[in-house]
């Protein structure tokens, strides 16, 4: 029942009155990691991503979850993913969790583990210093010649635990001769709404960010993170029964791009020096799965003087899926030992691990802590950026 064809029966029984939306239907529902894998395998062009996600739609409407889940989910999708400020001040007080020297003490003395959340502590992000909040609104000329002009999606997470790398990406696009705008008045994606089944709210978020982007005359909306990507290039699913925005989304999806896509797509001027490293690419699976994105992340690292290592199951997922690693944390840990078990085939030969998403950096990373392997775990566009700076 666990099986992509398993959930889809449970899905039919449910539909046609002859399975209630109980405990068992939502636990099958759950332990779903999405990461597609079955999507592109199935000979029949099944889209399962959107059967479960509607399913979860179903849940979120018809099932009573234990209160504390209700009051956690309420919070996190209702009110922080949806307002940057709020994020923000959620973000502060994680800093000075971690900052502070209370999370140093509890790690210590071994209390996180006694209350069986240290690997949870160990999946939560640094937060940074200085948060991407401030960028947002600004506009940053291309260097040399203008070869094209693009809006930037900040993201939610990265922009108080990755801003170092949406200033990356900005960098590895204005030095290959792209003028980005990052539109003041964007919001949260909803990738993670859509994926938990809220999908209401996520139409809110996708309805804000269709009339914020398509408000300017940009050759193309991209993102560095292959999350929020996937789900903005859904768009016109998830609103394709609006009178209003039923056509905007379309225009607004043919414009999406990841960022590893976009680069490729116009090329990279000569680097201003190479990376030559060894580095194993790590392939996210709403990037190769749900984008099909798979070649380009690779031929960047290459143009720039990577060696690309290959690892066995290169696309097989990492197990952070989302908030997967959260919700479902012992599964996520089991399928995250997989994969370091592949990496570690040939992390004799290799120098760092990189990847194209945020949420698969996190996991990286506590593998690699977890099995004592000294590979700092990157983003393409982090090495673009060293390349062109």
């Amino acid at each position: 029942m666990d099986s992509p064809r398993g959930r889809i029966y449970q899905v039919l029984q449910v539909n046609e009155g002859q399975l209630e939306i109980g405990d068992s239907f939502v636990t099958h529902i759950d332990r779903c990691l999405g990461c597609l894998a079955c999507e592109i395998a199935c000979p029949s062009g099944v889209q399962y991503g959107r059967i479960v996600e509607r399913a979860r739609a179903q849940i979120e409407q018809k099932y009573s979850r234990p209160w504390s889940s209700r009051m956690l989910r309420g919070f996190f999708y209702g009110k922080v993913l949806r307002s940057f400020r709020l994020l923000g001040s959620m973000a502060k007080l994680v800093r000075f969790y971690q900052r502070s020297g209370a999370q140093t003490a509890l790690r210590k003395l071994g209390i996180l583990r006694l209350m069986g959340v240290a690997d949870l502590d160990r999946l939560a992000p640094r937060i940074d210093s200085e948060f991407f909040f401030s960028e947002i609104g600004k506009t940053f000329p291309a260097a040399g010649e203008r070869r094209g002009k693009v809006a930037f999606l900040a993201g939610c997470i990265n922009n108080v635990a990755f801003s170092h790398l949406n200033r990356a990406t900005v960098n590895a696009l204005v030095q290959n001769g792209i003028e980005v705008h990052i539109p003041a008045g964007q919001s949260c994606c909803g990738a993670l709404h859509a994926h938990a089944g809220f999908r209401d709210e996520a139409r809110g978020l996708a309805r804000n960010n269709i009339k914020v982007f398509l408000a300017g005359d940009y050759d193309a909306i991209v993102t560095n993170a292959a999350g929020c990507g996937s789900n903005l290039k859904e768009y016109h699913d998830l609103l394709e029964h609006d009178p209003e925005f039923a056509g905007q989304a379309k225009d607004f999806v043919a414009k999406v791009r990841d960022v590893t896509e976009y680069l490729a797509q116009i090329g990279l001027r000569p680097p201003k020096k190479k990376i030559s490293q060894a580095v194993i690419y790590q392939d996210p699976c709403h990037l190769a799965n749900a984008q099909r994105i798979r070649s380009q992340p690779r031929e960047l690292l290459k143009a720039i003087g990577c060696q690309v290592l290959e690892i066995p199951h290169a696309d097989q997922c990492c197990g952070s899926a989302g908030v997967y690693n959260v919700a479902q944390n012992e599964l996520s840990m089991k399928i995250l030992e997989a994969k370091m078990d592949d990496i570690g085939s040939v992390a004799a030969s290799a120098t760092m691990v990189v990847t194209a998403n945020v949420g698969c950096m996190i996991q990286l990373r506590a593998g690699s802590e977890q099995r004592g392997l000294k590979l700092p775990v990157k983003h393409v566009v982090e090495l673009l950026d060293e390349a062109f700076s």
